[in-house]
């Protein structure tokens, strides 16, 4: 039988489409290529893929956390100070160093210490201003922060001064008027102390005694004579003393003291150093090319001593 051609034409286009539907029909979704999807997002879209991969790549590793889990919190530290006195209205302390109350200032290092420097100034004129003020408590409370410790500068008294200063701020440094003053003094000391551990929220287990010119003095006097119990001692710019009856029964301490050349306490120190050594003392003796008065090097050197003794 004759197929006409027009026939013939339309029976192979038929045949053309069919063919090339075919290969469509057969490449459904179930079938599309694993890589064809969406990347996941976190490990809990990773699982279903896993699982349906495990039977040609065998067992699937465990999932991935999408994150560590959090770490405890640490624990809070106490507020450093742990709180101030109310505002104390004083002539005695200058700005940058805070009151404790009318004659005794203070000064706290950026982290908490359990160290503790009672600075003993030289003699100091009244007035609301003056240069020996401004520069002892500059000194001790720069060097006190640098070395991270708390800083105590009491006043001494009036009338304790030498001849012609009568009306200037001054210690017992020696003779009658130690065995008058000092006692009160160092009872002083022990409260402000304990005033100034309550503001700092610690108490203090180092403390050191040291002061400059008047200051020295006293302070060599007080570890000459057991009259106050300290970590460490110093004297600048001052200290001259005598062995006493004391010494012989009291244990050594390391024993700070600073100088300067073109200052005329230069043997007086040395001999301050004599007495201590004959006694067993641990003593550290330094001249600088400075002259009279409270220096930061001397507090340098004296904190760097002290705690070099202490890890002894």
């Amino acid at each position: 039988m004759r197929t006409s051609p027009g026939a013939a034409a339309r029976w192979i286009a038929r045949l053309a489409i069919a063919l090339a539907v075919v290969p469509c029909a057969c490449n459904g979704a179930a079938d599309a290529p694993r890589s064809g999807r969406a990347p996941p997002q976190d490990g809990a879209a990773l699982a279903p893929l896993r699982a349906e991969g495990q039977a040609e790549r065998g067992p699937a590793p465990p999932p991935i956390p999408t994150a560590a889990a959090p770490a405890s919190a640490p624990p809070e530290q106490a507020p450093w100070p742990r709180a101030r006195p109310p505002r104390v209205e004083t002539d005695w302390c200058i700005d940058g160093v805070d009151a404790l109350d009318e004659e005794t200032c203070y000064a706290l290092p950026d982290a908490p210490t359990r160290a503790l420097l009672i600075y003993l100034h030289g003699i100091v004129p009244p007035g609301k201003e003056s240069q020996q003020k401004t520069n002892f408590e500059t000194v001790v409370s720069r060097a006190a922060r640098r070395a991270g410790v708390a800083a105590l500068m009491p006043r001494g008294k009036v009338g304790l001064a030498p001849k012609g200063y009568a009306r200037w701020w001054g210690w017992p440094t020696g003779g009658r008027a130690y065995e008058e003053h000092a006692a009160a003094f160092v009872a002083t000391f022990a409260e402000k102390r304990r005033k100034l551990e309550e503001v700092a929220g610690v108490a203090f287990s180092r403390v050191y005694v040291a002061g400059s010119s008047s200051g020295a003095f006293f302070a060599a006097a007080l570890a000459l004579r057991g009259g106050i119990d300290a970590d460490g001692f110093g004297a600048m710019s001052g200290g001259g003393g005598q062995a006493t009856p004391e010494l012989a029964t009291l244990a050594p301490r390391p024993f700070y003291i600073g100088f300067g050349a073109h200052d005329s306490v230069g043997r007086s120190a040395r001999a301050l150093a004599d007495v201590l050594r004959g006694a067993g003392w641990p003593v550290r003796v330094a001249e600088h090319p400075v002259g009279h008065g409270a220096k930061e090097v001397y507090l340098d050197e004296a904190f760097a001593f002290w705690r070099e003794r202490d890890a002894r």
